[in-house]
């Protein structure tokens, strides 16, 4: 019966493991929730941003509609519109039928919303491994989005917002896109921002993951997640910085809270001195939409603020996505939560 006992004792083991597992883990989820509780110090900015759906640059409008828009922009002190007005096809181009309501819309934004600058939202799949649609390591292919980049300035937009993913730090083709980018936006007065992932949680795991798991879009991929340094050329090449905080994929609201407060902390102490900032937060249904929403978010930046030694040297706020799935309730919980007081 010998084997019956080691059979116990492997079990006992096992059952004493399995008990000291689950107790770091309740230790750790009771920890961020007595982190959680404390109410926020920190007030919002009235620096912030909101990317707004195709529509806007590709089909007719009333007046009405453009006036309830700049109304809606000036109310939540909106001052960067990222309107979408691509995507980029293969070759780096975007055909003309796509925009074709783009000097209207320009002209409305100077009308019902002057100061909020309004940018081109352009981006694609960036093709990485063989997997994707636009190939940014081509050379031929920089130079027509830098092309198409300056038909939508010349249309009047206030800077080029761009969204290409997944982006892998390393990325040496997108960073001599943003250099050349920038210098057109520069030479015409307006701004270069860019949509990029949230940064990685250990720089040191880069390796790890390229070794063990392919890049690109295939079933099975490593997240492209910037490290800091990555970030750092980023933010040196851009006017504004957009982090994708959302889609958090953790059960609780003091864990979702936890990202966007640690990723609002990190990112802030990393670049916002070199760069404006706009933390993404999401008002779309998320997978664990009982975990992460606007006021989750919004609380979660506000206790990032708070761990900060001092303000960022440069502007920073909040990046809402989107807004053709933001309500009413929602904005006013936005004004509510975020926007400093007697701004509303």
């Amino acid at each position: 019966m010998t084997w019956m006992r080691r059979g116990v004792r492997v079990l006992r083991w096992a059952g004493w493991a399995l008990a000291y597992v689950l107790g770091l883990v309740a230790l750790v989820f009771a920890g961020v929730w007595v982190w959680w509780q404390p109410e926020p110090e920190a007030r919002g900015t009235v620096v912030n941003a909101l990317w707004a759906r195709h529509q806007w640059v590709g089909e007719e409008h009333t007046e009405q509609e453009y006036r309830d828009l700049g109304r809606l922009l000036r109310e939540n002190r909106i001052t960067d519109v990222f309107f979408h007005a691509g995507p980029f096809e293969a070759d780096g181009t975007v055909p003309p039928a796509k925009y074709r309501n783009a000097g209207k819309l320009i002209q409305a934004m100077r009308k019902h919303a002057p100061g909020v600058r309004a940018q081109a939202y352009l981006g694609q799949i960036r093709k990485v491994d063989g997997y994707g649609i636009t190939d940014l390591d081509d050379p031929a292919v920089r130079e027509r989005v830098l092309r198409t980049d300056a038909t939508f300035l010349d249309l009047g937009f206030d800077g080029i917002h761009y969204d290409f993913e997944p982006i892998y730090t390393g990325d040496a083709a997108f960073l001599e896109l943003m250099e050349r980018t920038r210098e057109l936006t520069r030479a015409r007065g307006r701004v270069l921002s860019v949509a990029i992932e949230q940064l990685t949680l250990v720089d040191a795991a880069q390796p790890v993951y390229r070794a063990l798991i392919p890049r690109g879009h295939g079933r099975f991929h490593y997240p492209p997640r910037p490290t800091k340094k990555y970030l750092r050329d980023l933010a040196d090449r851009a006017d504004q910085v957009a982090v994708m905080t959302y889609d958090v994929s953790l059960p609780t609201r003091s864990l979702a809270g936890r990202h966007f407060a640690w990723h609002t902390e990190q990112t802030l102490r990393l670049i916002g001195d070199r760069t404006t900032v706009f933390m993404g937060i999401p008002t779309y249904r998320p997978m664990f939409d009982w975990a992460e929403d606007l006021p989750v978010a919004l609380r979660g930046v506000r206790r990032g603020l708070d761990a900060l030694d001092r303000p960022p040297a440069r502007p920073y706020g909040v990046g809402i996505y989107a807004e053709w799935t933001t309500i009413p309730p929602e904005w006013a919980l936005y004004r509510a939560n975020w926007l400093p007081r007697g701004s509303a």
